[in-house]
């Protein structure tokens, strides 16, 4: 199955899809247009579908915005959302993150294959994911600062609960530029590789995450997801409802 739109493609192999940026020309700068596309994605996924994989075409993962579409005064520009009613504007708002929030979808493990620049809304995407690969060019910034706005595309808790809330502030208020190799110690990459190695190593990671019993990563994803909001008590009974569900199914005793 392929399905592609302006600068979009969602190719789906068995347990594999790969959602792919595809506008090398301005390193996949993101519009409106392809954030619907990407929430469309979401409802044609297959149910077997297990691993999603977001990668960039070309020298870049992606820039960030197409500023050359939200400096337009067409939909889904800073012009045109300005002049929206609050409730609107925001609910406009929320349109755009659905492009970003299935990937958090509990039955699928999102990995980001980052390689050169993920600025902005591509470091949101990033983020959106499960796992980062990124290449050794990675290099990552919260700019939106810098254009006078806020991470809006549901980037911002993910950030606190990777790197703490101290320094995804100095992250976001600054809009700096980090390396690969400062990503990695701050917990940001699952792995780091050569920019050669980026693609295998994106393919070996799958097989490690296809390699074993779904139902059981699924309910790890979830409990490890719910993991910060729970007190130990809480976390604990959680582990002993979901080992209860894997033994019964396991024994064919299940639902």
């Amino acid at each position: 199955m392929i399905a592609e739109t302006v600068g979009v493609r969602l190719d789906c192999d068995g347990p594999v899809a790969t959602v792919t940026l595809c506008r090398p020309d301005v390193l996949n700068a993101q519009t409106p247009t392809m954030w619907r596309a990407m929430s469309d994605f979401a409802r044609q996924l297959p149910g077997d579908v297990r691993v999603v994989v977001v990668r960039g075409e070309g020298r870049a993962f992606s820039a960030g915005l197409d500023l050359s579409v939200a400096g337009a005064s067409g939909p889904g520009s800073f012009a045109e959302l300005a002049t929206l009613p609050e409730q609107e504007c925001a609910d406009r708002i929320a349109e755009f993150q659905a492009a970003f929030t299935w990937l958090h979808r509990p039955g699928v493990i999102s990995v980001a294959a980052v390689q050169g620049h993920a600025i902005g809304a591509g470091f949101q995407l990033a983020l959106a994911c499960d796992l980062r690969v990124l290449a050794a060019d990675a290099r990552l910034s919260m700019a939106e600062v810098t254009l006078g706005l806020v991470p809006d595309l549901a980037g911002t808790k993910r950030l606190v609960e990777l790197v703490g809330y101290a320094r995804a502030l100095e992250i976001c208020a600054t809009g700096r530029r980090m390396d690969a190799a400062e990503a990695d110690r701050l917990g940001l990459a699952t792995l780091v590789v050569p920019n050669a190695e980026l693609d295998a190593a994106v393919r070996d990671l799958t097989a490690g995450l296809l390699a074993n019993d779904r139902d059981a990563v699924v309910e790890i994803k979830a409990l490890l997801a719910g993991a910060t909001s729970r007190s130990h008590a809480e976390q604990q009974r959680a582990e002993r409802e979901a080992q209860t569900r894997r033994l019964r199914d396991l024994a064919g005793r299940g639902e």
